[in-house]
């Protein structure tokens, strides 16, 4: 459960650092890239320990996945909540296809791990 919280919690900053600027784009571009970085630090300060703690309970290839998926879900929260974008069809297919290949990711055998 840590290793998904802080994912979740590295995500967060990571969607702020990336696309926050979106809506500042009358500042130079040197500091908002300033700017992305001082908010990306704590993303790997959350990001290293989440892996580092997840790796053993999962398999790498199993924790990039998580780690997709929580990315995609901050992101499409963020897009509504602070760009005012709605969602489409299309992403709603795209995200549940996305979901499909979680579960593929982690079947065992007939079972889900």
């Amino acid at each position: 459960m840590w290793t998904v919280l802080l994912l979740i919690s590295s995500n967060v900053f990571m969607t702020l650092a990336w696309y926050g600027h979106l809506r500042f784009k009358g500042f130079p571009l040197w500091l908002v890239i300033l700017v992305s970085w001082v908010i990306a630090l704590p993303e790997y300060a959350l990001q290293v320990p989440a892996n580092r703690m997840g790796h053993g309970q999962f398999s790498a290839s199993q924790l990039k996945i998580i780690q997709e998926v929580i990315s995609l879900v901050v992101f499409f929260i963020f897009a509504m909540i602070y760009l005012g974008e709605k969602p489409t069809l299309k992403t709603g297919v795209a995200f549940m296809l996305i979901i499909g290949a979680v579960v593929v990711a982690f079947w065992d055998d007939g079972k889900i791990n």
